[in-house]
Formats: C-alpha cells, structure tokens, sequence
C-alpha cells in the first residue's frame, strides 16, 4: 500500500508559526519521519521550531530543488510507493506553487499515490486577498525578466491584461526590488493600480493598494531585500 504525500506548509520566515498554520497542520507534520524538501537547512530549524525535541536524527530527508535531476526525483517516490507517508517542504509558503514540488506532485498523481493539501500561509494568496483587486480573475506571472528592456516589455503586457479586469501577480529578486519599482513608475499608466505587499506575516509587514499616481505622490516604500509580491490590477466592482 502506498504511502501519502503530505503537502506542508511553513512559516513564510517568522518564528510565530501558531498564528499562520493551524495545530492540527502541526501535528500531522511532527508526526512524519520522511521529507522531500527544497532547502535541508531551513527544513531542520523549522521542524526544531514547531517540536524542539524533534528526531531530527531519525528522519530521512530528500532533496528537491532546481538543479534536482529528473531520475533523482523519480526516486523520490519509492519511499512512498514503500508505504511510508511523507511530507513535501517548501523554503518558505505551501509548496507546489511557485515551488519546485509540483514536480514530485504530478508524479504522484500518475502512480496513484494520495496527495494531501494542508492549510497554511502564501505570500501570493495573502497578498492577493488583502490588495482589493480582482480575486475572482487573476494570473500568477512569476519572475519577471531579468533583462531591463525585456522587463519593460513585459510590465506593458501585464498592464494590458489587467486593464481587461485579470490581476496580474508578480515577484522579484529582493535584491532588484527597487529597479523594479523604477521601471513601473516609467512604464504603468497613472490610474493604474499597483499593490505592493512586502515581507507579509513578518513584523516590517508593508501591504499598500493604490494607483500609481498616487504611488508618485507618496513615494514608494524601501523595500530593498525584502520578500515582495506585486500586483497590478484595476478597482473591481
């Protein structure tokens, strides 16, 4: 009999874990032993943080990150197909979304294997739900090109689909965050809105709608280094 793959949320980097996973998601989380996860490091401290006597020692941990292999991920499921439930770890968030997890998901979707959800935060949801524009139609873009002409082109496409009623979500490098908010102000048009929701669940918490004249008016937020999703989109109702 197959072994379940638990998908299991983790805190999005603050260390009160009680407030964004419910106790139930904790304990089904202490109570497995094997673990596919995109960062060992961050994996270990997270579990010590929610149970500090956790086994640590007696837990097998797989790694899965972009530079994993096709056949190494394959092999990641006989641990399943063993019988053994297992959880999947992203770095930070629910794994599987913007997360190299869904490589193993689909897997084992195709082998039969039970594939469990468990609640838990994302900084792209969060940051959706409390941006008040369009929850009902959107798109997740992911990065942006790193080329700045590439990048303009693309802020302008965004744009278009946006102003047809579709939120457009996207993130950045933390690091290039400024850049990006440079190429917005030139390129987005004044009444278009541009939510910026920084470092969400973590005390610098910054979440602010507004068009992006109003945006020039207030000046943006520094958010250098820090953890950002963006979200362009147009008032709903």
């Amino acid at each position: 009999m197959n072994g379940k793959l638990y998908l299991i949320p983790v805190t999005l980097g603050s260390a009160d874990y009680s407030f964004v996973i419910p106790a139930k998601v904790l304990g089904i989380t202490t109570s497995l032993r094997k673990f596919i996860v995109e960062d060992l490091r961050s994996a270990r401290r997270f579990l010590r943080m929610i149970d500090h006597e956790f086994p640590i020692d007696d837990c097998e941990f797989m790694l899965l990150n972009k530079h994993t292999q096709p056949n190494e991920i394959k092999n990641m499921l006989s641990i399943l197909t063993r019988g053994f439930d297992t959880g999947l770890m992203s770095e930070a968030g629910i794994p599987g979304v913007a997360d190299p997890g869904s490589k193993v998901i689909i897997l084992a979707h195709e082998h039969g294997i039970r594939v469990i959800p468990l609640s838990g935060p994302s900084s792209i949801f969060l940051a959706l739900m409390s941006s008040g524009l369009n929850g009902q139609n959107f798109a997740f873009n992911g990065y942006l090109p790193i080329s700045r002409n590439e990048r303009i082109k693309e802020i302008k496409k965004l744009e278009t689909k946006a102003q047809k009623g579709q939120s457009q979500i996207f993130m950045e490098a933390p690091y290039r965050n400024m850049k990006l908010l440079d190429d917005i102000a030139g390129v987005l048009s004044n009444d278009t809105y541009l939510c910026i929701a920084s470092s969400i669940s973590l005390p610098d918490e910054f979440i602010m709608t507004r068009t992006v004249s109003g945006w020039l008016k207030s000046d943006f937020p520094d958010i250098d280094k820090k953890p950002t999703i963006f979200i362009i989109g147009v008032k709903s109702g």
